[in-house]
């Protein structure tokens, strides 16, 4: 029956000519700071940033919006990335010793979300004079030889005025500066400490080394001196104590006196031996730059130019395991610029997130000005320093916010308009609250600790930070009305957040209301965390959404689904024991509902009495099978009864299961956490009657319950309250009464409601009618409400909710709803042609798209792999056709479901290399495609003997081989 249904439908030519100019999948760009990075590079002519990880992939960064990403053919770790300065070529070294050559060309190509276009040509190796061990033993003075042996190559650094001319550093100290042309040693420079990196001054007459005893040394290079046993100088900066090694060190001149020097580590070991370290130094200026997270790799951006005689570098640029953080080194103090991408979302672990299109100028002004005011102390006006290529997207259309909540707390707001996610403001609500973090003394006012701290001079740097003082403050759900700047969090302990925006800093104490889910129920034990203690004295709130009312549920359960409706004043929320309203206008509870089913024990007892005894578990399971096998159709619903279970049974009856579905067990009443609830829904519709239309409230629990309240809002609607009269609005309250109670058949999970209008489309947003900003609903034909649970897609008339329609997605596909979401797709072809959908993602990671209000399938896509329930998990939908989910804890990827809507990057690169056009990046398919994704390197050789402990060395030409860096190993 639904093959010939499926195929009845795809004979119309028509309807599957708008459906490709309606929908389209694709993978678009990467947000985020990349998971496990393990290599960096940057190519001072391009301007360009490559970071590989230990997955395989390799990220390049230029200006804001050019961005290239690709993947090696195998997860193996990138330990090493070096550009050929201007090409755009760059060779990256695994973990397996393999080398891997890319190179970026112009032309016409297309992959699902881009990708570097390769061209493939081989890499010929070249036999030349090859450096063994023992033609250097030869030349060693008999008192350094000792019969010791030199250890493996640590570093290699190319002449920055001599190409050719090679400085090979081996673990025992000793460093031989080789001709490579020539084949032979030029000098030998006798260290006696062992070795982690060299760098070259510019000018070639210096270099300094950096040792595993927390000291570096400065050696001169001289003509016609064959050894030299003494470095120039030796210095431990944090000695005379013993102290960590010193892994990289830089050397760069200014012209504005001593040079710049820059380490990581170095640390005395007894003190700060588990701190994460880099140091700056020019003359008297001396800062310890405090990392939250380990240094993989840094470099200085400075001037390269052949005619300029110094460095002057401008700024420093770290790669952290976490984030990246940048320095500029011209101001004075040396502060850390903002990042406009590459920003770790998980400075604190990402709990939720929800995405807001189309906000209203006003809003995006005011946001970014109080983004500014909280970066105010930062007194940097230095530009992006990482600023190759040139971004070819135009402006986007619309503004659009992705925001994300935190386990410490915080919500912070991301422009996601285009392919940059840059940061724009951050708000904390700890301060609502008096936790565990406050701290009552400022060691700031102690001149003791103050000297504690003088040495050495650290200052802490970067925004990662993924300790919790308090886990209860971890946000849970957000909501945000866009057109009257209100935003509603809701927390771990229960706590839910009403804020407003202010412009100003403001001083006041925040009004706090208990709402009571279980009303002295007999027979609840709590024995979860408690709920956080409000502050009731004025606390300061800076500039940006600052708090007005806070309401407190109790029991302190985390908050499960919250709704927000502005025009109302009203606030929704639900826990595993309940839902209640609450009037954040006039500060009163208006609703609390408990939804724990008698025997649901586990949500009675608290989180943390979950561990229940073996042969308890096992005799429920017993039960539970006994039941499903005996009961049948005969089973009886102890929920109260109604015209929808009715409608259901007498379907059931009549209805045969077609060879191609899956029976569905219905489950039964008593399971675990069945009076979670999942979602909330306002609605203005009929519920009452078929004559007058209201305000009403939604609400979707674990077990398959929906309960309907007809609300009476003062001033709203055409219920009782505005029949009544008589009574001021200052004086009214609102008020709820039950309407409807429905019990699904099987006990599905309820995933989402949303109430259509007479013309099957979902009713708009608080105040978007009323200020016509959107098309006014249709309240002349019966509305209908869409039920979504996880395992049936169904569809109600109203007032008397009656079945209409249904498709049974676990009977037809094996698969259970995880997201649900209505999305308004625009016609690529059209430009005044859109269909409202529904869009489903289900535990297999697939997309599926239903008309509405008549449930026909659409398409079905493979978005996310099934094993992936943390993407899963945290996947949201925009109302334009787009997603997002995390791939790691610190990157979104984001896809499209419209075959118009499309984020993704378009930007062009000026490539020094002759024959060669600039590497463009073009939606259209033209020139070169937006790369996130990358193609098959152009080499893949594996060496005889591994690299993992010697840096690669490239000359302007690129001659440096397979073979050389071998005969450098040998």
């Amino acid at each position: 029956m639904m093959k010939f249904r499926f195929r009845r439908q795809g004979t119309d030519p028509q309807r599957e000519r708008i459906k490709q100019e309606l929908f389209a999948f694709n993978k678009t760009v990467g947000h985020g700071f990349p998971h496990q990075p393990s290599a960096l590079a940057f190519d001072p002519k391009l301007q360009l940033m490559a970071i590989g990880t230990k997955s395989g992939a390799i990220k390049i960064y230029g200006a804001p919006g050019v961005e290239f990403t690709g993947i090696h053919g195998d997860a193996t770790a990138v330990t090493q990335i070096h550009f050929l300065p201007g090409q755009g070529r760059l060779l990256s070294l695994l973990d397996d010793n393999t080398i891997h050559l890319w190179e970026l060309v112009a032309g016409p190509s297309r992959e699902v979300g881009g990708h570097f276009v390769v061209r493939i040509f081989s890499l010929w190796e070249k036999i030349k004079l090859c450096l063994f061990v023992s033609f250097i033993h030869s030349r060693l003075p008999d008192d350094y030889r000792c019969g010791k042996s030199l250890g493996p190559v640590e570093s290699l650094q190319e002449h920055p005025q001599q190409p050719g001319k090679i400085l090979i550093g081996y673990s025992r100290g000793l460093v031989v500066l080789w001709d490579l042309g020539a084949g032979r040693v030029e000098q030998l420079f006798l260290g006696k400490q062992q070795l982690e990196s060299l760098v070259w001054e510019r000018s070639g007459n210096l270099f300094v080394s950096s040792h595993n005893d927390g000291g570096y040394s400065v050696w001169a290079v001289t003509s016609g001196n064959a050894c030299s046993p003494q470095p120039v100088s030796s210095t431990i900066p944090y000695g005379p104590f013993p102290c960590k090694a010193i892994n990289k060190i830089l050397w760069r001149t200014s012209q504005s006196g001593s040079p710049v020097l820059l380490y990581s580590g170095g640390m005395p070991r007894a003190s700060y031996g588990d701190r994460h370290c880099l140091t700056v130094q020019q003359d008297k200026e001396h800062v310890t730059l405090d990392f939250t997270s380990r240094v993989i790799d840094f470099f200085t951006v400075h001037s390269i130019k052949p005619e300029k005689e110094f460095d002057d570098p401008s700024a420093l640029v770290v790669l952290l395991e976490e984030e990246l953080v940048v320095i500029d080194l011209q101001t004075p103090g040396w502060p850390s610029l903002p990042t406009p991408y590459l920003a770790p979302l998980h400075s604190s672990a990402i709990t939720c997130s929800c995405h807001i299109a189309n906000v209203p100028p006003k809003l995006w002004e005011r946001l970014i000005n109080a983004g500014k005011a909280q970066r105010g102390r930062q007194q940097t006006h230095m530009s992006w320093p990482i600023c190759g290529g040139k971004n070819l997207a135009p402006p986007p259309k619309q503004q659009e916010l992705l925001l994300t909540g935190h386990e410490d707390g915080t919500v912070r707001f991301w422009d996601a308009s285009g392919v940059a996610l840059t940061p724009l403001y951050k708000l904390g609500t700890a301060n609502v609250f008096h936790t565990d973090c406050d701290d009552p003394h400022d060691p700031g006012d102690d001149p003791d600790l103050q000297q504690e701290e003088e040495w050495p001079p650290f200052r802490k740097v970067g925004c990662f930070d993924p300790y919790s003082d308090d886990p209860r403050l971890g946000i849970q759900k957000m909501s945000l009305c866009k057109y009257s700047n209100k935003l509603m969090v809701a927390g771990t302990a229960g706590q839910v957040i009403v804020l407003g925006f202010n412009d100003e800093r403001s001083d006041h104490s925040v009004d706090v209301s208990v709402v009571d889910l279980l009303q002295d129920r007999e027979g609840f034990t709590w024995k979860g965390h408690s709920r956080l203690e409000p502050r009731l004295k004025p606390a300061p709130f800076p500039p940006g959404f600052q708090p007005l009312v806070l309401v407190q549920c109790l029991p302190p359960a985390s908050v499960t689904a919250v709704a927000l409706h502005t025009e109302w004043n009203l606030i929704a929320f639900g826990t595993s024991h309940g839902f209640g309203l609450f009037d954040y206008h006039r500060r009163n509870s208006v609703l609390a509902r408990c939804t724990l089913h008698p025997n649901d024990s586990l949500a009675m007892e608290g989180p943390l009495s979950r561990v229940k005894s073996l042969k308890k578990s096992l005799r429920q399971s017993f039960r539970r099978i006994r039941k499903s096998r005996v009961s049948g159709k005969k089973r009886v619903i102890t929920t109260p009864t109604s015209k929808v279970q009715e409608a259901n049974a007498a379907l059931a009856e009549q209805e045969e299961v077609a060879p191609v579905q899956r029976r569905i067990e219905p489950r039964s009443a008593d399971d675990s956490l069945s009076g979670v609830v999942r979602c909330l829904c306002f609605a203005d519709t009929f519920l009452r009657d078929g004559t007058h239309h209201g305000p009403t409230l939604w609400a979707g629990t674990n077990s398959g319950s929906v309960y309907a309240y007809a609300l009476e809002v003062p001033g709203v609607g055409s219920g009782r309250a505005c029949e009544r009269g008589g009574a001021s609005e200052s004086s009214s309250c609102v008020e709820a009464v039950l309407g409807k109670e429905i019990q699904l058949m099987h006990r599905a999970p309820v995933v989402s409601i949303c109430v259509l209008d007479g013309r099957g489309k979902p009713l708009p947003d608080p105040y978007e009618a009323s200020q016509d900003l959107a098309i006014a609903p249709d309240m002349t034909n019966a509305h209908s409400v869409l039920i979504a649970s996880e395992e049936q897609l169904k569809v109600f008339s109203l007032p008397k909710v009656s079945a209409k329609t249904k498709f049974k997605l676990t009977a037809h596909e094996g698969c259970r709803v995880r997201k649900v979401a209505l999305v308004l797709f625009s016609s690529a072809a059209q430009e005044d042609y859109n269909e409202h959908t529904l869009v489903c993602l289900t535990n297999l990671g697939d997309m599926h798209l239903f008309n509405i209000p008549a449930l026909r399938p659409q398409v079905r896509y493979d978005c996310i792999r099934k094993e992936d329930i943390s993407g899963i998990a945290s996947c949201v939908f925009s109302k334009n056709g787009q997603g997002f989910y995390l791939i790691s804890p610190s990157e979104y990827e984001r896809f499209s479901l419209s075959a118009k809507v499309l984020t993704e990057p378009l930007c062009s690169v000026q490539l020094d290399r002759p024959q060669m056009l600039p590497v463009v990046s073009d939606g259209e398919g033209q020139t070169l495609e937006p790369p996130s994704s990358l193609s098959s390197p152009i080499l893949d050789t594996p060496l005889d003997s591994p690299l993992s402990c010697a840096d690669l060395t490239l000359d302007s030409t690129g001659e440096l081989t397979v073979e050389d860096v071998r005969d450098f190993l040998t």
